[in-house]
């Protein structure tokens, strides 16, 4: 139609000839150089030149969603060309808009399968953990050598990434000489953080050691402004509520043991300067996930610890071995609790490797806490451990300070990062 239109403009119309109908126009034949057909700008000579735009043929829209533009006014987007297509909303026949990503699958399809993945790993890590305390303390109950059982929960837990390894479930990292050296410091610092805890769960309850565990931000918040670091004053008020808990839950304990309070700060100092040690030190190792980066640390951890572990209580293993069988009746049932707790011990720190790589840092510490809470709760159930109201009015205030300091922290982290 159109190259009919052009090429007929040169032809002169008969003198005879009758003007058509409006809604013909767009057989009309122009006799002069009268407007041009992309409208642009010149005026007509007459009426017969008065030529609509060519689109717009006293067409009602399809739609109220659909406009039919003049052709001369760009419809479909020349002047865009080469413009990143922008994501379209989808009225359905319901009147409900749908977000659509760009395999057309809707948004909100997506979000509840996110959910019930990181749902799916923070209730694995939950169960391991919980697992996890209750059959180390089974075992340290009957066989109360904390370096012997710390290095076999180690020792399984490198057992178990040499297999992810070896069968390619789990991709081996690229490392070399340089990654190893800078793991050195982690790990020795990872070793006195599991064998303070181990040593404080043998001498008090499961409960206690979590309580006085949470409150490692406040060695964080120390040991990092030692170092240059500098906090804002939310973060140094978040860490007074976490000291007062654990005083008050430490007073009013019932199974008290200075050698259990020290082996639990001792754990806190450990873990912390783990942290602060690995963002110096594996800043140009990124390229190792989170889970094999645990997996290096647990190997290493493991040459770390034994070795003084026979110094420390290497001559009383064989005569503890004769007194945990001895209590406990049946060998199998011993080495089955031995066994569940190095295996749950790495999955649980497993788990929250993988939750640390899908979550943000502020939802990780959360669940951290709320997990300390699962874990203070379950075990008192299981072994039936007395807890007065004001040890449980501290623990609470202790828990609830440690989810103020994730909280504070967290937007100070945001801050630093729009800086950067």
């Amino acid at each position: 139609m159109m190259l009919n239109l052009v090429t007929s403009s040169s032809i002169n119309l008969p003198k005879t000839h009758k003007k058509y109908p409006s809604n013909h126009a767009s057989r009309t034949l122009v006799s002069h150089k009268a407007c041009n057909f992309m409208n642009l700008g010149a005026k007509p000579t007459s009426r017969i030149n008065q030529v609509c735009n060519f689109m717009n043929l006293e067409a009602k829209p399809i739609s109220e969603n659909v406009k039919i533009c003049s052709f001369g006014e760009n419809p479909v987007g020349f002047k865009q060309f080469g413009a990143k297509p922008s994501l379209q909303i989808v009225k359905s026949g319901s009147g409900s808009e749908t977000d659509l990503t760009p395999d057309g699958e809707s948004e909100k399809s997506i979000i509840p399968n996110k959910t019930l993945q990181l749902g799916i790993v923070f209730g694995f890590w939950y169960f391991q953990n919980i697992v996890f305390n209750i059959y180390n303390k089974k075992c340290l109950n009957i066989f109360p050598y904390p370096w012997l059982l710390a290095s076999f929960q180690l020792f399984v837990g490198s057992i178990w990434m040499l297999v992810l390894w070896g069968t390619k479930i789990q991709p081996c990292p690229k490392v070399d000489k340089n990654f190893i050296i800078a793991l050195l410091g982690p790990a020795l610092f990872h070793t006195i953080g599991h064998i303070s805890a181990c040593v404080s769960f043998s001498k008090v309850a499961v409960s206690f050691t979590h309580v006085i565990k949470s409150a490692e931000p406040v060695f964080s918040v120390v040991f990092s402004s030692a170092l240059g670091d500098t906090y804002p004053l939310s973060v140094w008020l978040s860490i007074l509520p976490i000291v007062m808990g654990c005083s008050l839950a430490a007073v009013t304990e019932v199974s008290f043991n200075l050698g259990g309070l020290w082996g639990a700060m001792i754990s806190n100092v450990g873990f912390v300067l783990r942290n602060i040690y690995s963002k110096k030190s594996l800043q140009n190792f990124k390229q190792v996930n989170g889970l094999n980066l645990y997996g290096w640390i647990t190997i290493l951890s493991f040459f770390y610890l034994f070795p003084v572990a026979v110094f420390v209580e290497g001559s009383q293993w064989i005569p503890g071995y004769h007194k945990a069988i001895a209590s406990i009746g049946t060998p199998s049932t011993f080495y089955l609790w031995v066994m569940i707790s190095g295996v749950f011990y790495h999955l649980y720190n497993q788990s929250s490797y993988q939750a640390l790589d899908d979550i943000s840092p502020l939802t990780f510490s959360v669940g951290n806490t709320m997990k300390r809470v699962v874990v203070i709760v379950s075990t008192v159930l299981v072994f039936r451990n007395p807890v007065r109201p004001l040890n449980a009015l501290g623990s609470a205030i202790a828990i609830l300070g440690t989810f103020l300091y994730s909280q504070a922290s967290s937007k100070k982290k945001a801050v630093v990062e729009k800086k950067e």
